[in-house]
């Protein structure tokens, strides 16, 4: 029988908010209600009672008070998620059962789906259904409960040990008897608890591991398959290839002819594929790629705006060959049930590098050098512009003005950046140096502060249309020190106010921003 809220506790929901939404105003609650947090999209942190948890998709937050949802979210990633307020009649007997639950890291898919028709039902307010709201409401607490001491259970210092260690040495001689060894637990307690966490078997677990290290393996050569068989765990090929087409429904050497089916999720990988004049299954898409290359609502994804869950559903939808995203995927071991995950690194692989490595994938190597090599001749004739009218580049500095903060960005996270610094040879102001975005990648500081990092060209790429961040803005280039910088007064201060443009790390965007760059440049002089 299910664990259930005690019945000496009735339950009643109070209030349903969009996390922005209720942040904008907490200030202004006159009413303490404990509330649960759901989070969507984003990341950063809360501190609960003197200890900090990371918030990710999926993850659920117990609060006594809403006056304790204290967030840091990290830089660029907004935040998306619901807040649920509620009251509850209580006894001393029997207290709010919810109130000091610990923090579930990652929620299940029925959870987000149970969350996703509150709020729906909410916004509608059916008055043929009076009693839906807290029949849904209800059941969503029972099933928290029941999560929660679900996480308790597989949260377990040994399961997490174990996991990582089958993560890392999949491609070994991997047994139950040894691992339960290793856990000290009896083989039949961990298959039981095993099982628990991750919804499959040990050998399936370890099968799906061993047969997405093939596919991937697959996507640039076909080995041996006795080779191939031993660098995944396997004693010899014809074993691999049976289990290989149980899981993936082909043969290796079919799955490494055929045209890959592939989903793409995030934006600068879409543009990467479709410069190479292939569209993707599934995608994510900016605003300013989306109008370079309009393409059917049916193959476009938008992780800031839609549940995990229908994300899992959506890629599940295209039965893809290949999913492609940065290292670090969130929801890794989800998407992996669906597809073999290409990881590429971000902060320390170039666009170029990004762009060759996808190409190769999808068999348009030919066409990746023809473009780029396209692209070296407009910045080579660049070049030879700048140094009839510049000379010599001095130092530069890209920012990006949002409604809280200015960022400053190193080559590696675009922005126009890696153009300014390594194709038309600007150079970093030691300042930005010492604060070591190149380890970094970026640094946030306060708008104010851009004149304290002082360079010869300042390019801003984003500027906010919040009236109030305009005037804020507005009083800073009117100020004193602004007007005694040497770039302000050499006019050699660029208000690109691109952000969507400058948003992309990747061939498509890149070409457009040096475009941008070759406007405000060549027309300054």
């Amino acid at each position: 029988m299910r664990n259930r809220p005690l019945p000496y506790v009735y339950y009643f929901l109070v209030d349903v908010y969009c996390l922005g939404a209720f942040l904008s105003k907490v200030n202004q609650e006159s009413t303490v209600y404990p509330c649960i947090l759901v989070i969507f999209n984003g990341k950063g942190l809360i501190n609960i009672r003197d200890q900090q948890y990371n918030l990710s998709r999926g993850s659920v937050v117990f609060l006594p008070s809403c006056y304790e949802l204290m967030i840091t979210e990290k830089p660029n990633v907004k935040l998306q998620g619901i807040l649920i307020k509620y009251d509850c009649i209580i006894s001393e007997a029997q207290p709010n059962i919810f109130k000091y639950l610990k923090p579930i890291q990652s929620c299940s898919l029925k959870i987000l789906s149970m969350i996703e028709e509150l709020k729906r039902v909410w916004n509608m307010e059916p008055k043929d259904k009076p009693f839906l709201l807290q029949q849904l409401f209800l059941n969503l607490l029972a099933e928290l409960y029941d999560e929660s001491k679900r996480t308790l259970l597989q949260t377990s210092p040994w399961m997490e040990q174990v996991i990582q260690y089958i993560d890392t040495h999949f491609q070994e001689d991997l047994t139950r008897e040894q691992l339960s060894e290793l856990a000290q637990v009896s083989p039949e307690h961990f298959s039981r608890t095993f099982r628990i966490h991750t919804g499959q078997t040990f050998s399936a677990y370890l099968a799906l591991l061993r047969i997405r290290l093939s596919q991937q393996r697959l996507l640039y050569e076909m080995p041996k398959l006795d080779q191939l068989a031993i660098e995944v765990g396997y004693k010899e090929g014809t074993y691999l290839s049976r289990k290989f087409k149980q899981l993936v429904g082909l043969s290796p050497s079919a799955y490494y002819l055929k045209r890959k089916r592939v989903v793409v999720l995030n934006s600068n990988h879409t543009a990467c594929l479709l410069a190479l004049g292939v569209i993707p299954e599934l995608g994510e898409y900016t605003t300013w790629l989306e109008k370079l290359n309009p393409v059917n609502e049916g193959r476009k994804i938008n992780k800031y705006k839609n549940s995990i869950h229908a994300i899992c559903e959506n890629v599940a939808s295209t039965q893809p060959d290949v999913i492609i995203d940065y290292n670090k995927i969130t929801n890794y071991k989800n998407m992996l049930e669906l597809a073999p995950i290409l990881e590429i690194p971000f902060i320390n692989t170039s666009w170029r590098e990004q762009f060759r490595i996808i190409a190769n994938v999808v068999d348009r190597q030919l066409q990746a050098e023809s473009w780029l090599k396209q692209y070296d001749e407009i910045v080579l004739n660049f070049n030879r512009r700048l140094d009839e009218q510049l000379g010599v580049r001095g130092t530069a500095i890209v920012w990006e003005i949002t409604e809280t903060s200015a960022y400053c960005f190193h080559s590696s996270f675009g922005r126009g950046a890696q153009i300014i610094y390594e194709d038309i040879g600007f150079l970093y102001p030691v300042k930005l140096l010492n604060q070591k975005i190149n380890e970094k990648g970026y640094f946030e500081d306060e708008i104010e502060s851009i004149p304290c990092y002082p360079a010869d060209h300042i390019f801003i790429t984003g500027i906010p249309s919040n009236i109030e961040v305009k005037n804020r803005i507005n009083r800073l280039f009117s100020s004193e020190i602004w007007l005694k910088m040497k770039a302000v007064q050499e006019k050699q201060v660029y208000i690109l106010d691109k952000p969507d443009l400058f948003y992309g790390y990747d061939p498509l965007s890149s070409q457009a921003q040096l475009d941008v760059l070759m406007s405000v440049l060549i027309s300054q002089k």
